[in-house]
C-alpha cells in the first residue's frame, strides 16, 4: 500500500523467493504478526535497509474482514501499521532468543518433572504407600519408602517404579544444568547483576527480564512496564464511572509468575526487618492480607527493574 492506503502490489509468494523478492525492493516499512519466526525475518529484512514493525494478533485480529484468508490478514496489518497510536513488539535479538530457549526448555522440564512425581505418588497410593506432598520430601522419602515397604509392591511393580525414579533422576539432572547455565549467564551478563541487587529477584528472573525485554525505552515508564506484564487492575468503566477489578494478568505469564514468586519470598523476611520497604510491606499485609501485599510488591520490582534497564540503556 501507498501512503494513502491504496493497493500497490498484490502477489503470493512462497516462503523461498520472499526474501530474494524483499532483497530487490527500494527500501520501505514492513509489517508482520509477532510471531515465533518473525524476529528472524524482521533482521533479515532489515539488513536489505527496509524498517520493520511487529505487531501483536490481538490488535490486527480488529481490521480483519470476513472472510478471513491470507490477502485479507495482510490487508488487515496494512490497516493496522497506519493507526497512529498502534503499539508495535520489539524484535529479539539471537542472544535474547538464546536466553528465552533455555528458559522455555527449563519450564517445560519442570513441569514434566511435576506431572511424574504425581504419577508415582498416585501409583504408590494403589499400594498403600503415601507420600507426603511437596517436590523436597518426595526426594528425601521415596527410596526409604520403596525399601521399608518393599513387601507391599509386587516385583513387576517395583522394577516400574525403579524405571519411574530413574526418570525423575533424570529430569532433576537436566533442571539443574540449566539453572547452573542461567545462573552462570546472571553472574557474567552487567545488567542481570544490576537487576538481582533488586530484593527478590534472582538469576533465573533477571535474565529472564533480559531475554524479553530488548528496549526497555520501548515503555515510557516503568507503570506501563508493569501494565504489560499484568501487574495492575483490570478496568472495566463506562459513564464516567470508574471500576478497577483484579489484576489483568495480561502479557508475558512466565515472566510476571516470575516477579510474584520472587515477591512472596521477599515477604517471608519482613517481619525481621525494619526498613521503609519493610514496614510498608508489613502495613500493607495487615491491611490487605498477603496475596495482594506480594502482588504490589511484584509490582514495584517490576518499575525498578524497568528504571534500571532504562537507565543502562541511557548510559
Amino acid at each position: 500500500m501507498d501512503d494513502t492506503g491504496h493497493v500497490v502490489l498484490r502477489k503470493r509468494i512462497a516462503r523461498g523467493e520472499l526474501l530474494p523478492f524483499i532483497a530487490k525492493l527500494s527500501p520501505l516499512r514492513i509489517g508482520m504478526e509477532a510471531c515465533g519466526s518473525a524476529p528472524y525475518w524482521a533482521r533479515r529484512f532489515r539488513q536489505h535497509g527496509h524498517e520493520v514493525r511487529l505487531i501483536a494478533p490481538q490488535f490486527v485480529q480488529a481490521y480483519v474482514k470476513s472472510p478471513k484468508h491470507d490477502a485479507r490478514d495482510a490487508e488487515a496489518i496494512c490497516e493496522a501499521m497506519s493507526r497512529p497510536t498502534m503499539r508495535f513488539v520489539s524484535i529479539k535479538q539471537p542472544e535474547q532468543q538464546d536466553l528465552q530457549a533455555l528458559h522455555r526448555v527449563r519450564e517445560r522440564l519442570i513441569k514434566a518433572r511435576t506431572a511424574l512425581v504425581n504419577e508415582i505418588r498416585g501409583l504408590l497410593n494403589e499400594y498403600g504407600m503415601v507420600l507426603p506432598q511437596g517436590i523436597t520430601k518426595f526426594r528425601t522419602l521415596i527410596v526409604s519408602k520403596l525399601q521399608n515397604e518393599q513387601a507391599k509392591p509386587t516385583a513387576l511393580s517395583t522394577e516400574v517404579f525403579c524405571q519411574l525414579y530413574d526418570e525423575f533422576l533424570s529430569l532433576e539432572k537436566r533442571i539443574a544444568y540449566s539453572a547452573e547455565k542461567l545462573a552462570a549467564m546472571g553472574q557474567a551478563h552487567p545488567e542481570c547483576q544490576r537487576l538481582q541487587t533488586i530484593p527478590g529477584i534472582g538469576p533465573i528472573s533477571a535474565t529472564a527480564i533480559l531475554a524479553a525485554i530488548s528496549d526497555a525505552t520501548q515503555f515510557n515508564n516503568g507503570r506501563q512496564f508493569a501494565a504489560w506484564l499484568g501487574l495492575v487492575p483490570r478496568e472495566h468503566s463506562t459513564g464516567g464511572k470508574p471500576r478497577l477489578l483484579g489484576i489483568s494478568k495480561r502479557g508475558d505469564r512466565y515472566l510476571r509468575t516470575l516477579f510474584v514468586h520472587g515477591a512472596r519470598a521477599t515477604l517471608r523476611w519482613v517481619d525481621s526487618k525494619q526498613d521503609d520497604r519493610s514496614r510498608w510491606l508489613k502495613a500493607l499485609i495487615a491491611r490487605r492480607g498477603k496475596n495482594r501485599a506480594a502482588v504490589a510488591l511484584a509490582n514495584k520490582n517490576a518499575r525498578i527493574a524497568w528504571a534500571l534497564r532504562a537507565q543502562a540503556l541511557s548510559t
